[in-house]
């Protein structure tokens, strides 16, 4: 009995120190750009408007900025925000998954590491959806097919403008109003 109750609290820690080890990588993703941190907004928000499902860009953040004004120094951030009422309507809809508002609008951060290259993370969308429950699954599960066309680049294509500001406060392609979700 002993090497049973033994055995369970083993198992116990070794599942707590590998929730430990891997949730962060699995809750979100990263991976290389081949581009530069603007090229690869850009890319991204040509990508996003092309995406269809009622995709908009909401807004284009520095979050870096704020620690430089404050006289800190850090790398290039961007944070490229973009939202589909397609997917964000029936979430906000349902007021037992209304609080998952939180996540809107879906982000995409690019950024430049100590190595000299650019990155680009974004939340797990289908994994995070599974945890809320069929209906929001099903949507976030459409999300993270979406996430990904918005990170697959043509090299061959030129680069577009980057689009600064807050590029859906005119509405934008695909319904995001009034600055998107």
């Amino acid at each position: 009995m002993l090497k049973i109750i033994g055995g369970f609290f083993l198992g116990l820690i070794v599942v707590s120190v590998l929730a430990y080890t891997y949730a962060g990588s699995l809750m979100f993703r990263e991976i290389e750009s081949p581009f530069g941190v603007e090229e690869t907004v850009a890319r991204i928000q040509q990508n996003i408007q092309n995406t269809g499902n009622g995709w908009a860009l909401s807004g284009l953040r520095n979050p870096g900025k704020a620690v430089q004004n404050d006289g800190g120094n850090v790398l290039p951030v961007m944070m490229v925000e973009a939202c589909s009422t397609k997917y964000s309507g029936p979430i906000l809809k349902d007021d037992s998954v209304r609080f998952l508002s939180i996540l809107m609008p879906c982000k995409v951060s690019v950024y430049k590491k100590n190595d000299g290259k650019t990155y680009i993370g974004m939340m797990n969308a289908g994994l995070m959806g599974k945890m809320f429950g069929p209906m929001v699954g099903e949507v976030m599960g459409e999300v993270a097919k979406d996430q990904e066309k918005f990170v697959q680049f043509d090299p061959s294509k030129p680069a577009p403008e980057m689009i600064k500001g807050t590029p859906g406060a005119t509405g934008g392609a695909g319904g995001g109003a009034a600055g998107g979700c």
